[in-house]
Order: C-alpha cells, then structure tokens, then sequence
C-alpha cells in the first residue's frame, strides 16, 4: 500500500501577549469585539436620559406658558385684587369694578394735630387702569416668568394720574386751613400805656411734598396721612419783647422838648407813643424806631422861621380854574439825627430836651408830579353853618387854613390827626365845647369836629374812599343826620384814601356863618345819597347839674337811620354802599345855678 506524502509543517503563529487587566478591567479572555463595544451604549443611555430631562423641563414650561400666554400671570395683584389668569379686558374691567370705591373714598390727612377730609376726584386723582395693567406682562411669559407665577405673587403698585391745576387748587385750599401766620414779638400801646405782644410760632404746608405724599397715599393702605408743614420761628423772643417794652415805658415817662435857637417845642406823651415803634435788629434784640418826620409835622413850624421852611407845590384857584403855583426847597428839623437821638434816650435814659438841627428839605412831591396828577376840575364841596363868632368857630377857621392847598396824592389815606396833631393854643386853637362821656366840656380844639363832618361829605360826593369816621354820641341839628363825623386827640381819627389814579387838591374857605371844603380832581362818578326814615327812636332823660364846668344840653330823642352812597357813571349806577348810624338820645340837662347858653360841637 502506497503511503501518502508527507505533509509540510505548519508554524504556529507567535502569542500576542496582552497586558495585565487593570484593578478593575474586564474579562481578559473577552473577545476583543466585545470587549470595545460597552462605552458607547453608555453614552446613548446617558444622552437620552438628559434629552428626556429636557423635554420634560420643556413641557414643565411650555404647558403652563402656553395656558398662561396672553393673560395676566397668575398670582399677579393690584392693590389686593387678583387679576391672573386674566386677559387685559378682563382685568382691566375687574379692576374698574373692584377699586373704584376705593379711589372714590374720601382720604383723611394730618396737619398740625388737626385732620381734613380730601376728596380724590376734586383733588384730580384718578386711577389710571391702562397704566396699571400695562406694568403687568400679558404675552408669551419668559421661564423665570412662569415660575414666578407658580411659585409666588406679583403685587403691581396702581398708577394713578394727576390733574395738576386741581392738585394745586387742593393744596392752596388746605394751606388757607393750616398755615398760620408768624406773629413777631412787638410793642404796641394802648393810649400811652406800653404793651408787650408775645411772639408765635408759624406754620407753613409744604405744599409740593404735600401734594407728592397725597398722591402717593392715594390708593394705599387705609389710615391718616400726614403732611408735611414746617414751623416758622418769630425773629425775637418772648424776653426781648418783654425788655423793649420796659425802655417804652421809659421813653413816655413824660414830654420831650425840642431845642433850636433859643426856641422850644414839646412832643406830649401821646405823639411819642403814636409814632416810636420797635423793630428786630441784626442780633436777636429789639430796638426803638422813631417816625421824626411825623411827629415833628404839627411842631416845626414853631422851631423853623415859616419863611425858611420848604414850601409844598400847589395850585391856585383862579376863576374856576387850578393854576400850579411852584414849590421850594428850604430849611427843616433834621429827621434822621432826631430819630436817633430819640432811640438813644429810650435805650439809655437822659436828658429829656433834644436840640434838633437844620437841614435843607426838598418837597414832598415834586412839580413835574403835580402837573400829572390830573387836578382840573372840582369833583364835590360842601357847607356846613355856624353862628358867628363863638370860640368853636376859631378852632374851624384855624384848622381850615392849615388844611387849605392839602394835595393828597393816588392811593394816599388822609389822616387828620397824622396831618393836623394835637390841638394846641401855640397854633391857634383855644378851648371849646365839645361831647365827651355824653355831656358837653371845654377842651382846646373843642368845635372842629364840624370841619370834620364838612371834609366827611366832601369825601362821601367825591366818590372817595371812607376808612374811618365815627358819628357824634347824640344827633346834632345841624349835620345831615348819618353824615357826619366826631375826631378827638389821640382818637377816634378821621381818615379816607384817595383811591382814584389822580391827585385830590383840598381847598378850605369860611364866612361868618359857615365853612366849606372843596374837592379839586378829575371826576369819576356822580353820587346820590339815600336816606332812610329815622327808626329805633328812644325818648330823651332829663338832669340836672351845678358847678363852673356844666354846660346846659337841649335833649334830643335817640333814632338810628340808614344812608346810602350810590355810584354812578354816565347815569348807570356802578355800586352802592349802605351805612347805618345810631345815635343815643341826648340828655335835657339844666345847670343850677348856671345860666351858661346851651352849645355843642
């Protein structure tokens, strides 16, 4: 048998040697295809588990955002009210139905420990819905958005819009309640008796941050509110008012004599204290103030040669018409070192007698003022009667002349006493009825109060301005009943303003029988008096008396009785003024055993 051939020897590969495993390596006998196919299933695993976290965060947010697009988040409020959920139209409309009893409430505000009602719409406060709603996001909501609405509340401050002239006019008016004025320490007199006022502190509204906290309160948590007001402290205090008052009552202990040249002039008592005041100064103290110019006016002429003294321009009547007659400068008490050396007698004591010095004065007005003060034409005069030659009819006549050529210039309030001073024998006047406590007594000056009543009707047809006047105690026959008017020294005054745009001339003239006083401006109104029926009429009380000083009255039943100014300008009545006067009865006192005529001023 045939052997077959020998096959050739096959070499066995050479062993590939793999490392060690690792500590925590796998199966080294693993096939090598399995061995690298387990990191990649562990990356898909791991991808899909974060793209599902992912889609669920998705849907977390889209669901919900997708319910919630387009309305109000939920949790979102407005003053309370919850409008999620709510489309704008639908919250809008429960806003309006919700809150508007609110915005319609009356607020309640403080102010220096008192409380005022406001009431919102008149104050133009009005709650803004659009504005409010338009705070709130209404679209497609951003995820921090949607978790805010799932998670919390939103609270979205009202808008309110303001009228600002309405505000304005709230405020003014609550400023008109709350504001009070500072009241300044000073020192007044009643007579010549000094009196301290004590210092007040003021207050004032803040009214722009009162404005800006109403606003803001509007709407907001119920309760007060209060504002803001800030306090205005006096210049002085209570303790320096006190020692001025002191040096005043230092300063009117008696008379000061003023000295020039070997002549003298008092100021009584009564002008110092009409014409010294006090006045903060720079340090916290009060000091005197002095008006020299006023209170040497009715005693100048006694220290300065009249043919010296400055001379005021005037006019003449000539015929019927004003012609200006020129003033001049001239020599006059120094007013500036007087008032200072009054001060220093009342802050340091001293001699009582002031030699004054002289100094050149222009006039009070100019000419070229004069000439545009439009006096062109007599606008009202009238008349009273006297009889002749009794001692009141020189105090008339006296103070006629001083008076006559008086230019009391636009807007300028004409006071006699200011003007005239006190009565004295230096100037002319003399002693003479007059009524004081109901009965008649002598007294220097006594009389003029005729003149007075003759100016006072000069003033009711001119068409001026009456700011003071007082009626006699009784009626006097031969005064229009409810026209007329009494002045005394220091008062009662008699005063009115020239409250027209022109110049007021006073022209004064006399006979034996009565006096006038004539009115030269331009005209403005024509006037009518009324008068009505005497009413409220009381019976008389007869008396009797003795002794040097009675003076015998007539009696005269008391009545009240209303007269009426009415003013009229191209025949149309413009306005009318009614004034009512009463007068007391007038008692029938018989002297014993005098036989003294009956007179009255």
């Amino acid at each position: 048998m045939a052997t077959p051939p020998e096959r050739p020897l096959q070499q066995r590969p050479p062993r590939e040697e793999h490392p060690a495993p690792s500590s925590g390596g796998g199966d080294p006998r693993q096939p090598e295809a399995s061995r690298y196919e387990e990191p990649p299933r562990r990356g898909r695993r791991l991808t899909v588990a974060v793209l599902l976290l992912l889609l669920l965060a998705g849907l977390a947010y889209a669901v919900p955002a997708i319910v919630m697009s387009g309305k109000m988040l939920p949790g979102t409020r407005v003053h309370g009210v919850d409008i999620g959920g709510l489309t704008a139209t639908e919250a809008a409309d429960k806003l309006r139905d919700r809150l508007p009893g609110k915005a319609g409430e009356e607020m309640v505000v403080r102010a220096a420990a008192r409380k005022y009602s406001i009431d919102p719409e008149k104050a133009g406060l009005e709650f803004d819905v659009v504005a409010t709603i338009d705070q709130a996001h209404s679209g497609f909501p951003a995820p921090t958005e949607v978790w805010r609405a799932l998670t919390g509340t939103t609270e979205l401050p009202p808008k309110v819009s303001v009228d600002s002239e309405r505000m304005q006019d709230t405020v003014t008016a609550l400023a008109k309640k709350i504001d009070l004025k500072v009241r300044e320490g000073a020192v007044t007199f009643e007579g010549v008796k000094p009196v301290a006022v004590t210092p007040r502190d003021g207050r004032e509204l803040e009214q722009e941050a009162a404005a800006r906290t109403i606003r803001k309160a509007f709407l907001g948590p119920a309760g007060e509110v209060e504002l803001p007001v800030s306090v205005i402290k006096p210049k002085v205090t209570a303790a320096v008012v006190k020692e001025a008052a002191a040096d005043a009552g230092k300063a009117l202990s008696g008379p000061v004599t003023l000295t020039y040249a070997g002549k003298q002039a008092q100021l009584p008592v009564e002008t110092l204290a009409a014409h010294l005041s006090f006045e903060p100064d720079s340090s916290g103290g009060m000091g005197p103030v002095f008006d020299a110019r006023s209170a040497v006016a009715t005693v100048e002429s006694r220290l300065v040669d009249p043919a010296l003294a400055p001379r005021e321009p005037t006019f003449q009547i000539v015929g019927a018409t004003p012609k200006l007659v020129p003033g001049r400068k001239g020599k006059g008490i120094d007013e500036d070192k007087l008032a200072e050396d009054v001060g220093r007698m009342v802050t340091e004591g001293g001699s009582r007698t002031i030699p004054v010095a002289l100094t050149t004065v222009q006039p009070r007005v100019s000419e070229a003022e004069v000439r545009k003060l439009g006096i062109k034409e007599k606008i009202s005069e009238f008349t009273t009667p006297y009889d002749c030659c009794l001692p009141r009819v020189t105090n008339i006549r006296t103070i006629a002349k001083l008076l006559d050529g008086y230019l009391v210039k636009p807007g300028e309030t004409f006071s006699l006493n200011g003007v005239i001073g006190q009565r004295d024998t230096a100037r002319g006047f003399v002693p003479a009825p007059m009524i004081q406590g109901g009965r008649l007594v002598d007294s220097v000056g006594g009389g003029i109060s005729q003149f007075v009543t003759t100016m006072y009707n000069a003033v009711f047809f001119g068409g001026l301005e009456d700011v003071q006047h007082m009626a006699h105690e009784f009626y006097i026959s031969r005064y229009p009943a409810g026209r007329e008017s009494t002045v005394s020294w220091p008062a009662p005054d008699f005063r009115w303003k020239n409250d027209s745009k022109y110049g007021v001339l006073v022209k004064t003239s006399y006979t034996d029988t009565g006096v006038t006083v004539a009115f030269w401006s331009t005209k403005r109104y024509d006037i009518e008096s009324i008068s009505s029926e005497r009413y409220d009429v009381t019976p008389f009380k007869s008396a009797t008396d003795s002794g040097p000083t009675c003076i015998p009255m007539a009696g005269q039943q008391g009545f009240t009785i209303d007269v009426t100014r009415v003013f009229k300008q191209d025949g149309k009545e413009v306005k009318r003024e009614t004034k009512k006067t009463v007068y007391k009865p007038e008692t029938d006192l018989k002297c014993v055993p005098s036989t003294t005529p009956a007179q009255d001023e």
